[in-house]
Parts: C-alpha cells; sequence; structure tokens
C-alpha cells in the first residue's frame, strides 16, 4: 500500500475520533451530569441555601508536578475523569504521568515494529494496544480496589452499628472505622470523618463518599444513612440489615461465579486459540505465514478476523457477566 495513502487514512482515523470526542465534549458541557448537578446547586444557592465553603477544607489534587501542565490540563473535561479513575484505582500517579507512560508504550511498540519493518497497520495496531495495557492495568487496580472495599463493607457496617448502639455519635462510629478497620475502607471514611469533623453537613459528606466510591453496596448504606436523618428511626437496626444483605448477595455472586466460569473458560481459550495457532505456524514454516501481512487479501482477512474476535469478545463478556 503507498505510503502517502497509508498517512491519509491514519489522518481521517484521528480526524474521525477527534470529530466523536468533540460530539461527546459538547453533549457534556451542555446536558452532562456535572452540568446538571452544578445547575441545581446554582438553583439551591439563588433559592437562599447556604452551603459550606469548601475550598479550604479539601485536599487539593494537582494533575500534574508542572503548574503550566497542570493549568493545561484542568482545560481538558476528561483530565478530571481520569484523575478520578487514579485516586479510584489507588495509583501514586498524577494524569500527567498516566499520559506520559500511555504515549510512551504506544510510540515505542510502533517504532520497535517499523524498525523491525513490519506492516504499516500492524505496527499501528500493535501500537495502540500497547497503549491500552496502562490503562487497563489501572483499570485492573480499580477494580480489585473496589471489590475488597465491598468485602471490607458488611465488617465496617457491623462496627457503626456496635458503636452506635454503645452510645457513640455517627461522626465518631465513622472514625472508629477509619481507625481499627484496613486499607482501602479505612482511609475513605477518614476523609469522610474529617469533612464532617471540619464542619460539611452528613449528608454532603456521605454524597461525597458515594461519588469517590462507586459501589452499589455503598449507595445502599449512604441512602439509608440519608433516609434515617430525614425520617428517624433505628439506624444501627437498619445497619445491622444492610450488612446481612450484603452478606447474602455475596455468597449468591459467589454461586454465580462458579456456575459463569465454565463459559469464561471457553471465552478465554476461544480468545487464544488463534493467536497460538498463528505462533506455531510461525515457528515451523515463518514464510508459510507470510503471506498473511505480505498479500492485500491477507491484511483484509487479518483485520476482518480481529474484528469479529472483537465482537465475539464483547458478546461472550457481556453473557457471562450478570448483575446481582
Amino acid at each position: 500500500m503507498d505510503l502517502g495513502l497509508s498517512f491519509f487514512i491514519l489522518l481521517l482515523f484521528i480526524a474521525v475520533v477527534f470529530l466523536v470526542e468533540g460530539a461527546y465534549l459538547l453533549w457534556s458541557d451542555r446536558k452532562g451530569p456535572e452540568v446538571q448537578r452544578l445547575a441545581r446547586r446554582l438553583r439551591g444557592l439563588s433559592a437562599g441555601q447556604h452551603g459550606t465553603d469548601l475550598g479550604s477544607l479539601l485536599k487539593k489534587r494537582n494533575l500534574s508536578e508542572a503548574p503550566w501542565l497542570d493549568r493545561l490540563l484542568l482545560a481538558f473535561p476528561r483530565a478530571s475523569a481520569i484523575d478520578r479513575m487514579l485516586a479510584q484505582a489507588g495509583a501514586g500517579m498524577t494524569v500527567s504521568r498516566f499520559l506520559l507512560v500511555t504515549a510512551l508504550a504506544g510510540a515505542a511498540t510502533f517504532l520497535v515494529l517499523i524498525v523491525l519493518r513490519a506492516p504499516f497497520f500492524f505496527a499501528l495496531a500493535m501500537g495502540a494496544i500497547a497503549a491500552l495495557v496502562p490503562l487497563l492495568w489501572v483499570l485492573r487496580m480499580r477494580a480489585k480496589r473496589l471489590h475488597k472495599f465491598d468485602e471490607q463493607l458488611p465488617e465496617a457496617l457491623d462496627l457503626l452499628s456496635r458503636a452506635l448502639r454503645a452510645g457513640h455519635a455517627f461522626p465518631s462510629a465513622m472514625s472508629m472505622v477509619a481507625t481499627e478497620a484496613a486499607d482501602p475502607i479505612a482511609s475513605e471514611f477518614q476523609i469522610t470523618f474529617e469533612e464532617i469533623n471540619y464542619g460539611v453537613s452528613v449528608s454532603d459528606a456521605m454524597l461525597n463518599l458515594a461519588t469517590r466510591v462507586p459501589s452499589v453496596d455503598l449507595r445502599y448504606f449512604v441512602i439509608s444513612v440519608l433516609l434515617q436523618r430525614e425520617t428517624g428511626g433505628n439506624l444501627s437496626e437498619l445497619l445491622d440489615n444492610l450488612a446481612k444483605l450484603i452478606r447474602e448477595r455475596f455468597k449468591l455472586l459467589g454461586k454465580i461465579r462458579v456456575l459463569s466460569a465454565e463459559g469464561k473458560l471457553s471465552a478465554y481459550i476461544l480468545i487464544a486459540l488463534p493467536f497460538a495457532t498463528a505462533a506455531m505456524i510461525f515457528l515451523v514454516n515463518p514464510g508459510f505465514m507470510k503471506v498473511l501481512w505480505t498479500d492485500p487479501a491477507g491484511l483484509n482477512l487479518i483485520f476482518g478476523a480481529i474484528l469479529m474476535m472483537i465482537v465475539g469478545s464483547f458478546w461472550m463478556w457481556r453473557i457471562v457477566k450478570i448483575r446481582v
């Protein structure tokens, strides 16, 4: 394929990506959830509500070590989402460092394959896959941290319930969980206790906790506390029932994981089988496999196979993923 045509296709692909991103940012700036939340807050302030000035209470989290780069990243709406993802994963890196690692991984893979005289589109595809590796690593860390948080939540609710029965106030009970529990639930409850201790209302602090930790079980806990503060009732008994419900949910989720393990194993084997077969054939007879990336029809077959594998993997993932 002509090099000029290859670059034209690459630039066309980048233009389409930027067009889709621009359309999403336009929608997010006008109709997105953050805009709606800000509009509700402004309406509340205009109606006479007086919120707490949290600017001096919250810790400032920089997006970069360099001030000029921090200001540049603040201009992009996606930077805050990446920063929240890194915070939820417990990764000790800034957004700028994460983006640098992502760009270096993709560029290094692309350049190495070009030096090894690999096809341009193959090198481009491998570079894009390598650029996704840091993102997948962060998403896996985030999922593990959230799963550990969910596992710790029933014990934390039991501790809260016992502390309330002993006569402690709710903020004091939160402090006890932050002191006696392990991370990650201890650090998140400590932040919530500090917010309440510094003057933030319990409702706002609990909503901030639900925003920092996107856990369904935690949202049940937050809703329970908010409803109890509005309507009254026995909070300790409510927390006991909620802890029991979460434990039963984990038991059911474990049974579903056992039943869906066979489907997941089949998916892994089907995904790995074409690559393993191609590697074995390449080791035995490299000339036989060389036709795939030297003949235009072979390249079309590769792209078609990869596309069908992506669609099939997504389909199998949706089949075995059962929400409880």
